[in-house]
């Protein structure tokens, strides 16, 4: 990751808490969406982390890694500090998100929760996703040089495991039934099915 000026993360906070550059930056205003919004409260931390994870000091790299450890192991996200996520990152519903550090993101990013973006394994290229992306709730994408183009949106409980071409709409179709069961124990362990006879 390029080393982040703290103009570039006053940058980040100005557009991600405060709702972009038409409205005018203040501490007090920033201060106030913070204590709104737990959302609000992950952005920040996660920004100023990636802000000391980008010092060229390794024991600024070294809070930063402690911080970042902190603010995972509190919100339930875990989004390595060494992603490239570009300004107007947007989490709606923070919880059970997993981005590699391998992942280069543009700007405009939207994730709901409970989604992750994973490579293969430790030698993948990058995943690469664009501008003004939006991923749904429970989505999985894993994968070894994924090239994902700007203006995608990939669809609650989407399993992505190859390239998507800009301005598409990707969904994962599953098929389901109902079956009448026999008489007999359920196929699936519930409470009544362990109970002792």
């Amino acid at each position: 990751m390029q080393n982040m000026t703290f103009e570039q993360l006053k940058r980040y906070w100005h557009i991600e808490l405060l709702g972009g550059t038409p409205k005018r930056f203040t501490w007090r205003r920033l201060r106030e969406k913070y204590r709104q919004r737990s959302r609000y409260r992950y952005l920040f931390w996660f920004r100023f982390a990636q802000y000391l994870h980008s010092s060229r000091f390794g024991i600024l790299r070294k809070r930063a890694q402690r911080l970042g450890d902190s603010i995972a192991e509190r919100f339930g996200i875990e989004i390595a500090l060494g992603a490239q996520i570009g300004e107007g990152l947007f989490i709606p519903h923070p919880v059970g998100i997993v981005i590699t550090r391998k992942a280069v993101i543009g700007k405009n990013f939207s994730i709901f929760q409970n989604t992750t973006i994973g490579q293969k394994n430790d030698a993948s290229a990058p995943i690469c996703i664009g501008d003004n992306v939006t991923i749904g709730a429970n989505a999985c994408i894993i994968g070894d040089g994924l090239q994902i183009g700007d203006n995608v949106t990939i669809a609650a409980a989407a399993f992505v495991n190859k390239d998507i071409p800009a301005g598409h709409l990707f969904v994962t179709r599953f098929t389901s039934e109902q079956i009448l069961l026999q008489q007999g124990p359920s196929p699936i362990s519930t409470r009544n099915t362990r109970q002792t006879k």
